[in-house]
């Protein structure tokens, strides 16, 4: 039986501290110090938690509402929401231009300016949300009413937090349309990257393993089901590209009208899916089909039995 020294475990664990701290060597990307000064992911979480009251007030709010007491129910959500997301988005901002790009550091008044014109276009992103929601209520016969949408459908979490990071994506904003896309993600399993450009009446059913990428380009009355994935073919390793230059358009337009079913595949940035298409479900595709086309996949199933002698059939 293996028998044990009595040690000193406080100064075992100032051993450990040590060699933690020398290892921040520079030799390791993530050794940057100067990261701390990175945006807080908790604070862009808690920025958008009072974003998205202001935009379904009468789903979130806990106390109850009139006319003349909306305007300031919502300017409770929207003083702090300012505050916290210029914050975020300065140190956005100054880590990037300090870094990254060599240049000056915007101030702060350019990150208060782009906060106030994501707030100015909130009541066109709440019609478009609008329109969102009684796309799902009609497109799903299992929906019972417009409220149980908004409270329990994953993908009007995912897209009500895509169109608020896509205002801040367009307008050059580092990092945080990222951190709000992935949050959502995360708590829905559809991953819209905040660059991706789509158009009114938006559903996914279901909406589970859903990707849709950077330079993806959707059109209006578009249906997704869940696992459908509008990515990229290879792309050129970032070593590779000039510097400042983005790869290019790298995943599929997606015109008015198409319906595309679970488990489908649809890559490539010269790829367009024309209006009025049907893509069923599993299909796989890298080349562009003309509009009123309709994708099956066939997969027929040959089972081999075996003999008694060990051969097959």
């Amino acid at each position: 039986m293996a028998t044990h020294e009595p040690i000193d475990a406080y100064a075992a664990l100032e051993q450990a501290i040590d060699r933690v701290a020398e290892s921040y060597d520079g030799r390791h990307e993530i050794d940057s110090l100067e990261s701390a000064a990175l945006p807080n992911r908790r604070a862009v979480i808690d920025a958008l938690n009072h974003l998205k009251p202001a935009i379904y007030l009468g789903f979130y709010s806990r106390k109850p509402l009139t006319r003349a007491s909306l305007r300031f129910c919502i300017s409770e959500h929207l003083y702090p929401a300012f505050d916290i997301l210029t914050e975020q988005i300065h140190r956005a901002v100054t880590y990037n231009d300090t870094y990254h790009l060599e240049q000056s550091p915007r101030p702060r008044s350019w990150s208060e300016q782009a906060v106030l014109r994501l707030f100015q276009r909130l009541p066109h992103i709440r019609t478009q949300l609008n329109k969102d929601v009684l796309t799902a209520f009609r497109s799903d016969p299992a929906a019972q009413t417009v409220e149980e949408i908004v409270f329990s459908y994953p993908a009007v979490e995912a897209i009500t937090i895509y169109r608020l990071a896509h205002e801040l994506y367009v307008q050059d904003v580092p990092m945080i349309p990222r951190i709000m896309s992935e949050y959502a993600h995360g708590g829905t399993g559809i991953d819209i990257h905040p660059g991706a450009i789509i158009g009114e009446c938006f559903f996914i059913d279901h909406g589970t393993g859903t990707v849709i990428g950077e330079t993806c380009v959707i059109g209006n009355n578009v249906k997704l089901f869940h696992g459908v994935t509008l990515g990229a073919l290879s792309s050129p390793h970032k070593a590779h590209l000039s510097e400042g230059r983005k790869a290019g358009k790298r995943h599929p337009t997606i015109e008015d009208d198409v319906v595309i079913y679970s488990g489908a595949t649809i890559l490539g940035g010269e790829t367009v899916i024309g209006r009025g298409s049907v893509i069923g479900g599993n299909a796989w595709l890298v080349e562009s089909v003309p509009p009123g086309t309709k994708i099956t996949y066939d997969a027929r199933l040959t089972v081999a039995q075996t003999r008694r002698d060990g051969t097959h059939s």
